[in-house]
């Protein structure tokens, strides 16, 4: 008897209180995201979609992403939104689902982690898609919680395996203070030059030879990792970034084998238009179909 397929639980979290640095905006994403879902959404037949790409037709049912509606923010109050944000997580992950977050800033990584993480039981590896290396620990002008401490806290959650945890896309320059922390625990580094160099195939087994062994895989996307060429609307711009058929590729290939999704730092009001909230919608329905076929056989 076949297995039932995931079910995909889309959690808004419309907050960009953190995004101290470079251009508010993200609290945007949500709405547009779930604007732009449902153009993909409407070539869904019968319970199946045609996969271009793969030249196949594949099980989806509309049931299979379902929107769980935005975590309670708090505007003026950073803590209680994360708090909210890492509640709701959890709540669905509990309920069976696997949480796709779509934020706000990059602050929301940790919370998106941490209630995945308080759902879960056995160790933890984040992935995690940026072009910053969000390791801060924390700063008079930041704090503790910025949108460029995300991953610091998330690494610091008791049965996250910081050893097999991977950042892929990073580039141009930062704090040295983040250097000697990379070093002390180990974390891997997979570089947009690398990426580029290298090529999809090689990083996919690369990110693959890392996590192995946790019980439990995070992927996190900042859309940043992305060059501003392929997505303009995010929170700050850094040239050398990954294309977009890239992230695709990867993101596709590692949907199977993942629990837990975080899409951050999409910026509607940097936009070029629409294009980086198009992008945004097709990565999550994307990840929807890939994560939905690893029952199949």
């Amino acid at each position: 008897m076949p297995m039932a397929h995931p079910i995909i639980a889309l959690i808004g979290v419309p907050y960009d209180g953190a995004a101290t640095l470079g251009w508010p905006g993200a609290r945007y994403a949500p709405a547009e995201v779930r604007r732009h879902l449902t153009w993909m959404l409407n070539r869904v037949q019968g319970g199946q979609i045609y996969w271009v790409d793969e030249d196949r037709i594949v099980p989806f049912d509309l049931g299979q992403l379902h929107d769980a509606g935005d975590a309670a923010v708090v505007p003026h109050d950073l803590v209680a939104t994360l708090a909210a944000a890492r509640a709701k997580t959890a709540e669905e992950t509990r309920n069976g689902r696997i949480p796709a977050v779509v934020g706000g800033d990059d602050s929301i990584l940790f919370p998106a982690v941490a209630g995945f993480h308080d759902a879960v039981a056995g160790t933890v590896a984040i992935v995690h898609f940026d072009a910053h290396l969000d390791l801060m620990d924390e700063s008079p002008a930041q704090g503790r919680y910025s949108h460029s401490s995300g991953m610091r806290r998330a690494l610091e959650l008791p049965r996250v395996d910081q050893r097999r945890c991977v950042q892929v896309g990073t580039r141009s320059f930062n704090f040295p203070s983040s250097k000697r922390f990379i070093d002390e625990i180990g974390l891997a580094e997979l570089p947009a030059r690398t990426v580029r160099r290298c090529g999809t195939e090689w990083t996919f087994a690369r990110i693959g030879e890392v996590t192995s062994g946790a019980d439990h895989i995070f992927l996190s996307v900042d859309m940043d990792v992305l060059d501003p060429a392929h997505a303009p609307g995010v929170g700050w711009h850094e040239p050398g970034g990954l294309t977009s058929g890239e992230l695709l590729d990867l993101l596709v290939a590692l949907a199977p084998r993942v629990g837990g999704f975080a899409l951050n730092e999409v910026n509607p009001l940097t936009d070029a238009g629409p294009k980086t909230t198009i992008l945004a919608a097709n990565l999550v329905f994307q990840f929807a179909v890939a994560a939905a076929g690893r029952n199949e056989g």
